[in-house]
């Protein structure tokens, strides 16, 4: 579970920064909520938790693991998606899509929360 974690942070971290450098390129900061959003949750979040699953195998062979890998990797791209489409094109219908993707993105960090206090402890 470390190891996909980490790698499907290096994904989100070259589609943050190429978003970034065409921003950059473009001067149109309009995206710099999901800039901002995939980098934070998608790379930097996603390679600690990695991080965290790696030092800690315990950690990663229970349904708090899988539940929180899937619901993270679902909800991150349906609501950075929608939010896209929303500051772009001004859809509303777009706000329920970002609040489903931010709904399975809370409920993917509760289940790493408590699978690290159930589950992470010291080796002594």
């Amino acid at each position: 579970m470390g190891i996909r974690f980490i790698k499907i942070s290096v994904v989100y971290f070259a589609i943050g920064v190429i978003l970034g450098l065409f921003m950059s390129m473009t001067h149109d900061v309009a995206l710099t909520g999901v800039h901002v959003h995939i980098n934070l949750l998608g790379w930097a979040s996603f390679a600690l938790a990695g991080i965290v699953y790696h030092l800690f195998p315990r950690a990663t062979s229970n349904l708090y693991a899988k539940l929180h890998f899937w619901s993270a990797n679902i909800g991150l791209p349906i609501m950075m998606v929608a939010l896209a489409i929303y500051l772009l094109n001004g859809v509303e219908a777009a706000i329920t899509f970002i609040a489903i993707g931010g709904v399975l993105v809370v409920f993917s960090v509760i289940m790493f929360a408590i699978n690290v206090l159930q589950n992470v402890r010291s080796a002594g």
